[in-house]
């Protein structure tokens, strides 16, 4: 393998390549979480993708990522005047950012769009060289401007001129760029245009798979993106491709178009981001012919960028004494934000659980407050006093999501130890993660594909409570490095499963969690140590990477 950088010396890698990462790839990420200041993210896609563009640098991978420079990010949460859930949408100015010069047009629904690049030295935040595109130019109309304004807008037909910036205008920059590299990552089927692209140029679908590996994080058929075979013709996201030649590679020859199944029928290899998921995707769709191979690459994150080095130093030194000094410090840290939003004083002596995520009805974030009696309880326990925070973002027309995390904050607005935070972006998602004591995640089970903020917050001294579900089965061992509420009979109706997971809940909460935290401190922390020690390296993005490259891009 080569140890020189595949792209042209003014992108150039600013490493040498280590031999064992020398195949040229590019990975395209609708969102990549990078840096509190680059709002181009929404949540665990980002933060996935941001960790896999950090340890592909640490690794001296010969990487590139490619994404869009979204002007107004996802959008920025914020209060209302009663303190509800509010939406601010803001353009943002990035000085670290550098014009390639690069301009070109794409085809969006038969007319010219005119697509800027912006690149993103790998030295400015530690990453592998990463472009941008943007629409928001003055040679465009109106319409063609707002395309890379807000990721995921709630438009569909604009979402649709986004993938194709992605994909098509991806793949349009490597060629003014002069490269073409040998392996193309699709992070989601948010970039699926390109393989049109591929085909078009080459015009053999064999060029496409030799190139094209594709990752899915959707452990259900019904939650991937389908749109009007018509519709995506008119749009021109099939690029110079007929119709005719798409059906064929594509096996899709009904009305509705399938962008994950398309995607499996046109990668080499896919793979899910669990191992649980990487066997529920099999079954998902092995009914449909002539897909390609699904494996499994348990997602991860960068411990380098997420740890606290006082944790971490408490952890290679196995002192439990120093770890409970700096966890009381973090737990100080979050506090003045929790004082800062709300008004309210939290102790840092009292068990904190944290649940913080994206808001989706899956995750179940109002969960444990559906019995408002036994919610009550824990939160008049002076005995074994408990504080519980929620944070994250719902999407912004969500409106059901949106409903839940306005009936949390006026279900808390009453009780001095319970809340909830807006503003759930990288640095918020850091003071959670070093804060709390316990970090809850109950989706139901076989819907998260893999999860990780559960994670970097096990890296920084917070126990894991959580369902069977996503990364956990490959991490969890009940009572020894985390707390593992237990499974619901699988036959029991979606209610009676929620009430049984809730039930699990407090009792996992009542017997095991406030008696070892309150009454047995060295062996609360003999779990927070296990929980440190045993989240790497396998849960450590670097091995992520290097799977990457030893099983999906060889």
């Amino acid at each position: 393998m080569s140890s020189e950088s595949y792209l042209p010396a003014p992108f150039a890698h600013k490493y040498e390549i280590d031999p064992k990462f020398g195949k040229s790839a590019v990975y395209f990420s609708s969102e990549f979480a990078i840096d509190q200041s680059f709002k181009i993210y929404s949540g665990g896609l980002g933060f996935l993708a941001g960790s896999h563009m950090r340890s592909a640098a640490d690794l001296r991978q010969n990487l590139c990522g490619i994404g869009i420079l979204w002007t107004q990010g996802y959008y920025n949460q914020v209060r209302g005047e009663d303190r509800e859930f509010a939406v601010q949408f803001r353009k943002n100015e990035y000085a670290f950012l550098q014009d390639t010069g690069i301009r070109f047009t794409v085809q969006v629904h038969g007319h010219p769009v005119w697509v800027k690049a912006v690149y993103l030295p790998g030295d400015v935040f530690g990453t592998v060289p990463m472009f941008f595109l943007s629409t928001d130019l003055d040679e465009n109309d109106y319409l063609s401007r707002q395309i890379t304004q807000r990721l995921y807008d709630n438009d569909s037909l604009r979402r649709v001129a986004q993938y194709i910036i992605l994909g098509a205008g991806g793949a349009k920059l490597l060629d003014e760029l002069g490269v073409d590299p040998e392996i193309w990552h699709l992070n989601e089927a948010h970039g699926l245009s390109a393989a049109f692209h591929l085909l078009g140029k080459f015009g053999d679908v064999e060029e496409v798979k030799k190139r094209l590996i594709f990752t899915t994080h959707t452990p259900e058929e019904a939650g991937n993106e389908k749109h009007d075979f018509n519709l995506l013709r008119d749009f021109s996201f099939f690029g110079k491709v007929d119709e005719g030649e798409v059906r064929t590679v594509t096996g899709i020859h009904g009305s509705e178009f399938n962008h994950s199944l398309a995607a499996l029928r046109l990668a080499k290899k896919a793979n899910g981001v669990s191992k649980l998921h990487g066997e529920v995707s099999r079954q998902m769709w092995k009914d449909h012919p002539n897909i390609c191979e699904i494996t499994h690459i348990t997602n991860a994150q960068n411990k380098k960028y997420w740890t606290d080095h006082g944790i971490e130093r408490a952890r290679k030194e196995n002192d439990f004494e120093h770890l409970r000094h700096r966890k009381r410090e973090l737990k100080e840290r979050l506090f003045r934000v929790v004082a800062d939003q709300t008004g309210k004083i939290f102790d840092p002596k009292i068990l904190t659980i944290v649940w913080a995520r994206r808001f989706a009805g899956y995750k179940r974030p109002d969960l444990i407050t559906r019995d408002i009696k036994l919610f009550r309880e824990i939160l008049n326990n002076n005995e074994r006093p408990v504080q519980v925070i929620w944070a994250g973002k719902p999407f912004p027309f969500d409106y059901s999501a949106i409903d839940t995390f306005n009936h949390l904050i006026r279900m808390t607005k009453d009780y001095p130890n319970a809340t909830v935070l807006t503003g759930y972006e990288l640095e918020l998602s850091r003071f959670l993660k070093n804060g709390s004591d316990v970090w809850l995640n109950n989706p139901v089970v076989t819907r998260e594909a893999s999860g990780t903020s559960g994670m970097t917050a096990a890296m920084n001294g917070s126990v894991n409570f959580s369902t069977y579900d996503g990364w956990v089965c490959e991490f969890a061992h009940d009572g020894k490095n985390s707390f593992i509420i237990p499974q619901a009979e699988p036959h029991l109706s979606h209610e009676d499963r929620d009430r049984q997971d809730m039930w699990g809940f407090y009792q996992k909460l009542h017997d095991e969690i406030l008696p070892t935290y309150y009454d047995r401190q060295d062996e609360w922390s003999q779990i927070v140590m296990n929980s440190m020690n045993d989240v790497v390296p396998f849960f450590d993005s670097d091995r992520m990477a290097a799977e990457y490259y030893e099983v999906m891009y060889s």
